[in-house]
């Protein structure tokens, strides 16, 4: 079993399959912010909500160029099915005997209706430019979690400000919504210059 990584850690190295059948490993994204969540099961209560909470706010983590990777025992199969039922854009890894949970931490004994048993510990890591831990959350509860993790992504650490290429796609988007909304008020003078006339 793995010892518990906290915050200035450096982050365990993993290459896991995607839902695809590609594999996804830590150091693909050096000098970005990846937030790691591990969960149980796919299409459960709490894993299906955790999951469209990351999913709605996807563009806010897109603004300042973090990564989202889910990760789970679940089979690509089972992994694809969820993704492609809820929408979501990030991908989701298979660890299938639990290796890369267990080197965070996330693979702990849990008990239900007083059995015992060992399974996945709803856990989440920033993880920071440089490969380190940058914050960790464990035993999560899910309302209101990601809202946490991005105030302290947005908070956290150099890395996780935007890049220069998530400032231009919010800088384009900014202008489109001035100039609709300029549209907007435009539009809206002209009628009531009309109606004045009448």
């Amino acid at each position: 079993m793995g010892g518990l990584v906290s915050a200035g850690d450096k982050a365990p190295a993993f290459a896991l399959p995607t839902a695809d059948g590609s594999i996804v490993r830590l150091k693909d994204f050096a000098g970005r912010p990846v937030v790691v969540y591990f969960y149980p099961k796919d299409n459960t209560s709490g894993c299906t909500q955790q999951a469209c909470d990351f999913r709605d706010a996807a563009p806010r983590f897109a603004d300042i160029d973090a990564v989202v990777l889910g990760i789970s025992p679940d089979s690509a199969s089972s992994h694809a099915k969820f993704a492609a039922k809820f929408g979501l854009p990030f991908q989701l890894l298979v660890d299938a005997d639990h290796e890369v949970a267990e080197k965070y931490g996330a693979w702990a004994e849990k008990s239900m209706y007083g059995r015992k048993y060992f399974g996945i510990e709803r856990s989440t890591f920033v993880i920071d430019g440089a490969g380190r831990i940058a914050a960790a959350w464990r035993k999560v509860k899910v309302p209101g979690h990601v809202a946490e993790v991005l105030a302290t992504l947005k908070g956290a650490s150099p890395a996780a400000k935007p890049t220069a290429k998530a400032a231009s796609r919010r800088s384009a988007r900014d202008g489109a919504a001035k100039a609709s909304g300029a549209a907007a008020k435009k539009k809206a003078s002209r009628g009531k210059q009309g109606a004045r006339r009448k």
